[in-house]
């Protein structure tokens, strides 16, 4: 596991668009955290680190499920806020997305169950306070040990 704090939305913003800039299709980015503990504005920062242009405006898709952004690489945008469970990730098709060619970055994940790719990135927030948030990184495969230990490196944060 990989953790830091960051100590404003800006930072957390950063933190996204390194990630970003390291994603390649079939990449699947867990996010979990409680209401307002930055995953959305980790997300803009991925859009941007996936060179979606600035003028797109990259909210959280509570109410439509699944935002698509194009950008270097498709960009899935889910929020399973509303779902609950395996069965309704089923009856909608996302696990095609999930298996795809683009990025898959899923908000509540926790709700996919059996869905959850073996091979992920989970990433869990947690709200320390008003501005900071504590985000702690889990690799599942290589592949994701070898981006978050060049992420964690270039910032010069132990592990």
């Amino acid at each position: 596991m990989f953790s830091l704090v960051s100590n404003s939305v800006e930072e957390t913003v950063t933190l996204g668009r390194e990630l970003g800039k390291r994603l390649l299709p079939g990449d699947f980015i867990a996010l979990i955290g409680d209401l307002g503990s930055g995953k959305t504005h980790f997300v803009q920062g991925v859009a941007a680190g996936d060179d979606v242009p600035p003028e797109i405006c990259v909210t959280s898709p509570s109410y439509t499920l699944l935002n698509e952004y194009s950008g270097r690489i498709p960009l899935y945008h889910f929020d399973l806020y509303r779902l609950h469970g395996d069965g309704d990730i089923q009856d909608l098709g996302f696990e095609d997305y999930f298996y795809g060619d683009g990025v898959c970055l899923v908000e509540w994940a926790e709700r996919l169950d059996q869905e959850l790719p073996e091979e992920n990135l989970k990433i869990v927030f947690s709200q320390l306070d008003e501005t900071s948030r504590k985000i702690d990184f889990y690799c599942q495969g290589p592949r994701y040990e070898k981006i978050v230990g060049e992420l964690f490196s270039e910032r010069g944060k132990s592990v």
